[in-house]
């Protein structure tokens, strides 16, 4: 797996630019994981290279009361990310490629995107590169409900457990020895 540089890096997140959908990544601090997504979740957080992010809400009024919104399960304390960890499943490294293709599509619902074969091939290259961030080894854990180790990425996600102030967000986090990642996308019907 070769890693991905600054400039591939921001043309792989750009697949993300169309929708409502935070994609970023910060080194790990904590020996437990679910610590260092707290700082991902503030707003103001930069990547932990220094490369690009996808953050709809930089600069919204939103967050001027609210670092951490749109996000409402923040993991501060041990009783919370357990909590966290509770709306979370573990999915495969193929799984999650398939989902960080997902979250890209307008609808979050890659059976809607008309012109998805087309544009397959160019997404799951992107989606490589984000997961090549995330050496072997690395964990991928989603919130779109227990049966995510058969969850076909590809057909509608029917279910998923929130972590925001929205009805419906789905995300996926990624966990590597050095750092974390989070892409998720939201819906703010």
């Amino acid at each position: 797996m070769v890693e991905p540089d600054e400039r591939s890096w921001a043309e792989a997140v750009d697949m993300y630019a169309r929708r409502y959908t935070i994609a970023k990544v910060t080194a790990r601090e904590h020996e437990e994981w679910v610590f260092d997504v707290h700082a991902l979740m503030r707003g103001d957080t930069p990547d932990a290279r220094g490369w690009r992010v996808n953050d709809p809400l930089a600069g919204e009024l939103e967050r001027a009361d609210d670092p951490y919104y749109p996000f409402v399960e923040l993991p501060t304390e041990p009783a919370k990310v357990d909590a966290l960890r509770g709306r979370l499943h573990e999915i495969p490294r193929s799984s999650a490629k398939k989902f960080l293709v997902a979250l890209s599509t307008p609808w979050l619902n890659v059976e809607k995107e008309q012109d998805f074969e087309e544009r397959r091939a160019g997404l799951e290259e992107k989606a490589d590169v984000i997961l090549s961030r995330f050496p072997q080894g690395s964990r991928f854990f989603a919130n779109t409900g227990r049966d995510n180790e058969n969850q076909d990425y590809y057909k509608h996600i029917s279910g998923c457990n929130t972590i925001s102030r929205h009805v419906w967000d789905l995300g996926l986090f990624l966990v590597s020895d050095s750092e974390v990642g989070m892409v998720w996308s939201f819906h703010a019907w």
